[in-house]
């Protein structure tokens, strides 16, 4: 925390500009070795927080490095909390690099993955929650995706967390006073509390977890697996939604052997769109290795998008598939309806009733509105979705809720036994426990290092 750090922290490659940061003690300094203002003789003559004009130069010959617009910004007002300097020059690489290696060369260290934002966290500008949801801010695949870890870097998880925290606080100061003061009248009165309250709390806690399953899609995508027989049309589909030839398309049957991985946004419904291998029985080991791992993914999907030919008769194969999705969360495509049919759907709908079945001719992009607007219906209506101003999307925290509500859980079984206060008092700690460590009040530097070692260096 003593080192000031630096890193680049636009993405390198040809830009507009490019930017490098540093932050701590003796940035300013760094800066002002490296800087040459057209107006101002120092950079600390400069307007704090205000952008100058000038030049970078090599201190040891004067060589200018870049023309740049620099601005210093003095602590405790900036991102780390630290004196801070940011560097706006020539995007590409050899200019951001050239003036990273003068900064390292005159002060600073390298930055390591997220300490910028560790920084602010350990300096008490962001808790833990606040900087998990930079990093979900800039992998953000979709406007509602983008909305929510915005809502969560201002403190939406922070301020729920917090206020069942302070709820838990007070059933321990109550337990503590009872214990302290020990009378049967309060006693019973302390446990019939303690009841009420630690229902309410897992009430919180479980609406929140409620809200996990839809927060993982909108952060990492609705796991889609396009399903169906070779040749039915399965790689066309997903050439369809995604609107380009991302996947080879033939005639002949086991063309795709291997899993093809693509992300799309549906109106804001971020889907990691999986094509498959064709489900069949072969003697081909590739094919065959393809097809285990097709029935592998249908094993973590979140939506099976089954695709069966209506033009030709239904096969050993198609009721293999037809058994691979019966119970789980399916769209049926009855693909080539443009061409004669051999069976409608009526024999289908015997076999897999109430399921949403669509005609198709993706050749002909007939049905893929109708399958997209099935799909955001889906996820709006609340099939995929729990309704809540407070979304998780965080798998830490997720599991530390899971922990929570386990031990509140404990604790409601034990005062519901009347077991000894203090014995009760073991598990709402634990579960107050459980939720400090989601905003990082209590947290382990090794999970820590985890969660920044996730970020991009110069954030």
């Amino acid at each position: 925390m003593a080192d000031s750090i630096a890193a680049i922290s636009t993405s390198i490659g040809e830009a507009g500009i490019g930017i490098v940061r540093i932050s701590g003690e003796n940035s300013i300094d760094i800066g002002d070795l490296l800087f040459r203002g057209k107006s101002v003789k120092s950079l600390k003559e400069s307007e704090n927080r205000k952008l100058t004009y000038g030049h970078i130069i090599d201190p040891k010959d004067g060589e200018v490095i870049d023309e740049v617009l620099i601005v210093f910004m003095r602590k405790p007002h900036t991102y780390t909390r630290e004196n801070m300097v940011e560097i706006y020059c020539h995007g590409g690489i050899i200019s951001v690099k050239r003036i990273l290696e003068l900064i390292l060369d005159n002060g600073a260290r390298l930055a390591e993955p997220g300490e910028f934002t560790k920084r602010a966290f350990l300096n008490g500008r962001l808790d833990l929650s606040q900087a998990e949801a930079v990093i979900d801010i800039i992998r953000a695949k979709t406007d509602e995706s983008f909305k929510v870890s915005l809502s969560q870097l201002e403190g939406s998880i922070s301020n729920e967390v917090r206020r069942i925290r302070e709820d838990i606080l007070k059933m321990i100061a109550h337990i503590e006073a009872s214990i302290d003061f020990p009378d049967e009248d309060i006693e019973q009165i302390t446990y019939n509390e303690l009841e009420k309250d630690s229902k309410a709390i897992l009430r919180d806690i479980k609406r929140l977890l409620d809200t996990a399953d839809r927060g993982r899609i909108l952060r990492d995508g609705l796991n889609t697996v396009i399903l169906g027989k070779p040749n039915v049309g399965k790689s066309s589909l997903l050439n369809a939604i995604l609107r380009e030839n991302r996947a080879i398309v033939t005639d002949i049957p086991g063309t795709t052997r291997d899993i093809i991985e693509e992300y799309v946004n549906i109106d804001g419904i971020p889907l990691k769109i999986i094509d498959t291998a064709g489900i069949r029985d072969t003697e081909d080991l590739v094919e065959k290795m393809g097809v285990d791992r097709a029935k592998d993914k249908v094993e973590k999907a979140d939506l099976i998008i089954a695709v069966f030919d209506v033009s030709q008769d239904l096969t050993e194969d198609d009721h293999s598939i037809i058994d691979i999705i019966r119970g789980r969360r399916s769209i049926v495509l009855l693909n080539k309806s443009d061409l004669p049919r051999k069976w409608d759907k009526g024999y289908l709908n015997k076999l897999l009733p109430d399921y949403r079945m669509i005609n198709t001719s993706v050749i002909e992009g007939v049905g893929i509105y109708e399958l997209e607007q099935e799909i955001k219906n889906m996820f709006y209506a609340g099939d995929l979705e729990v309704e809540s101003n407070v979304i998780i999307t965080n798998m830490r925290h997720r599991d530390q809720l899971n922990k929570a509500y386990k031990n509140m859980k404990s604790g409601l079984e034990a005062i519901l036994s009347n077991v000894p206060l203090d014995c009760i008092e073991v598990d709402i700690r634990n579960c107050w426990e459980n939720l400090s460590a989601i905003s990082g009040d209590a947290v382990g530097e090794d999970i820590l290092d985890r969660i920044f070692s996730e970020f991009c260096i110069g954030k």
